[in-house]
């Protein structure tokens, strides 16, 4: 019992401190009659689920799934969680066109570049672009390229980011913010690997492994006509979609952790959560996801004067946060023994 209630706490299962009592013969000054056990501490081992165990990648270190989503600060093992990183992890090995479909803030990216690091493209660059960033009348360029004079201020060649990525990876970030006529272009560069840059009347063929994102329904956006529903179809070859936070609940502790220890590196001191603390944040239901949840705890943790960070030190709306009226969240998907045991008297 003892070592199931280390490991339910070293996991985040449950928002609990471990006390250790000394007997007398072993008390001194540095080692009182009662300490708290930082179950953060290097002394402990890592407590993670067994991500990939049935995924045959290169076992080199650079390759190990399980070394790059540490490397990458990915956080979790929520099931609906490890479902989205061992199809990341299966569509590594080919270089079919990849949809990642998530709310803003579920780390798009990172999972972009978690199938870039575990592909045969590794070494080869990450072109990365936010399509929502680029103003309509210059995506083509962007993407694609223009030749000197093709347009007012067009002074230089310039290559664009489908030949910069050439033999590599090109992460296209609210790829459902592109124009039509720049997705019918996109759907030629996916499907046949022919670019033509502005002003020019010659092909070029490029070899881009292309992953996109979008934090949009797009099956709704082509019923809608707002997306092409052949680019749709070409992109969802292999497709991953990341749950919002609110539905892996029990992965909020180990995020507020991992984003505490990130805080206390650099401030050179250590605050902690009080378990009523977490529970709060596991109960809140995070619009803006895991980048909400970052800011909260980076914020909070600068704030407080005090090393415990408590309840009231945390700034959260308090509309749409899940928490039925005596102040215990509302079963959700993945809770397990927690959500009885914070029905109970806290043992401490």
């Amino acid at each position: 019992m003892h070592a199931s209630w280390v490991l339910l706490a070293a996991s985040g299962e449950i928002p609990a401190r471990i006390l250790q009592v000394r007997p007398p013969r072993y008390v001194t000054e540095e080692m009182p009659p009662i300490s708290e056990i930082s179950l953060g501490s290097r002394e402990f081992p890592t407590i993670r689920s067994k991500i990939f165990a049935d995924v045959d990648l290169d076992k080199e270190e650079e390759k190990d799934p399980v070394v790059v989503i540490e490397r990458l600060g990915i956080v979790g093992d929520h099931p609906a969680m490890i479902r989205a990183l061992e199809t990341a992890g299966l569509l590594a090995r080919s270089d079919v066109p990849v949809l990642i479909q998530g709310e803003s803030g579920t780390a798009k990216e990172k999972i972009g570049t978690l199938i870039h690091q575990l592909s045969d493209r590794a070494a080869r660059p990450f072109i990365t672009v936010n399509c929502a960033a680029i103003p309509g009348q210059l995506a083509e360029s962007v993407l694609f390229g223009h030749r000197k004079g093709a347009f007012t201020g067009a002074t230089e060649h310039y290559d664009g980011k489908f030949l910069a990525a050439d033999g590599a990876t090109l992460f296209l970030d609210e790829v459902a913010e592109l124009s039509p006529d720049v997705q019918a272009k996109l759907l030629r560069a996916v499907q046949n690997g022919v670019i033509e840059p502005l002003g020019s009347k010659k092909n070029i063929h490029v070899n881009v492994r292309l992953i996109a994102a979008t934090n949009r329904d797009l099956k709704s956006a082509v019923s809608e006509g707002m997306f092409r529903d052949d680019l749709y179809y070409r992109l969802t070859v292999g497709e991953v979609r990341l749950p919002p936070l609110r539905e892996r609940r029990s992965d909020i502790p180990k995020f507020a952790f991992y984003f505490l220890d990130e805080i206390n590196q650099k401030l050179k001191r250590r605050r902690r959560f009080t378990p009523e603390a977490l529970v709060a944040l596991q109960s809140y239901d995070w619009p803006g996801n895991v980048r909400e949840l970052q800011n909260v705890v980076h914020r909070s943790a600068l704030l407080c004067r005090e090393e415990e960070i408590g309840p009231g030190h945390l700034q959260l709306l308090s509309e749409g946060t899940g928490v039925s009226g005596n102040g215990i969240p509302e079963p959700h998907e993945g809770s397990s023994l927690e959500s009885h045991l914070k029905d109970a008297p806290a043992p401490f």
